[in-house]
């Protein structure tokens, strides 16, 4: 029998070793029912949860991936930037709190827009991304929104706007901000008097002035499930009126009920709907 001592090196080294721990970002939590999710499983499924069809945040660029078909996005306006007209500070400046937006989402300001096909019909599609100031409605984005809705009457195209914008006019520049909820409502009532087909696409959140304005104006009107959609939000509204508010009060499923949206569409539906709304409504 061998009576050799084991080496105290060895065991100091497994002592001292490191742990090896998930890598990160494998999961993801669900922030509708708390689940971890396996993210390679959620992004299978276009950002929803396996577990209980929670459709949570993508970004701009990643609804115009899912929307439209691969390679056909051209781009508008993207070297569109806002200023700071009212050289406007509260915690901060805002133009400085523009470029950490910026740098933190890769985009000018709040809403991409352009031209693409849906299934090789094509349309002029805008979408608002809620990372960028909560999607807020500045002069920029009331500007490419109108520019794009002049570019659809001109061209005569269906029109998409996907909302995702937790925020209404935006405060930093003031009545600029403001007036755009109206530029954009009358750029959609001129197309509207040429013919053209809106549909409005709202996610979570819509609120404030874009729900307010160009949001609620589709022809058609679809909502992804679970989506707060309103202008001011439920504990503002429950803290002014002092009543208990209806169950699912805001939601899309609410809303669908009391006759406010159209449809609500499962966001791996969103492409096949949009492209069957725009068959049907042309050739009535």
């Amino acid at each position: 029998m061998s009576t050799a001592r084991p080496d105290p090196a060895s065991w100091r080294t497994m002592i001292t070793r490191p742990k090896r721990g998930v890598p990160e970002g494998l999961w993801r939590r669900c922030p509708g029912c708390q689940q971890t999710v396996f993210r390679k499983e959620a992004d299978r499924r276009l950002g929803v949860c396996p577990e209980c069809d929670y459709h949570w945040y993508v970004s701009a660029r990643e609804r115009i991936a899912q929307v439209l078909d691969e390679g056909t996005f051209e781009e508008w306006y993207a070297d569109m930037e806002p200023t700071d007209p009212l050289g406007f500070v509260d915690k901060r400046p805002y133009a400085e709190k523009l470029k950490e937006e910026q740098e933190k989402t890769g985009l000018k300001d709040a809403a991409v827009v352009g031209t693409g096909m849906i299934r090789a019909r094509r349309v002029v599609f805008g979408v608002t991304d809620s990372s960028f100031i909560m999607g807020s409605m500045g002069s920029v984005v009331g500007e490419k929104l109108t520019r794009a809705v002049e570019q659809a009457t001109e061209q005569h195209l269906p029109l998409i706007i996907v909302s995702g914008s937790g925020g209404g006019a935006r405060m930093h520049e003031g009545a600029l901000s403001l007036m755009q909820m109206a530029k954009v409502s009358a750029a959609l009532a001129r197309f509207d008097s040429a013919g053209g087909l809106f549909i409005s696409v709202l996610t979570n959140p819509t609120m404030g002035g874009v729900a307010a304005s160009f949001a609620s104006l589709g022809d058609l009107i679809f909502a992804e499930p679970k989506a707060l959609i309103g202008f001011a939000g439920p504990r503002t509204i429950k803290a002014t009126i002092r009543i208990e508010l209806p169950k699912g009060f805001q939601t899309s499923e609410f809303l669908l009920e009391h006759g406010f949206i159209d449809r609500i569409v499962q966001r791996r539906n969103l492409k096949s709907e949009l492209a069957r709304a725009i068959d049907y409504c042309e050739k009535h």
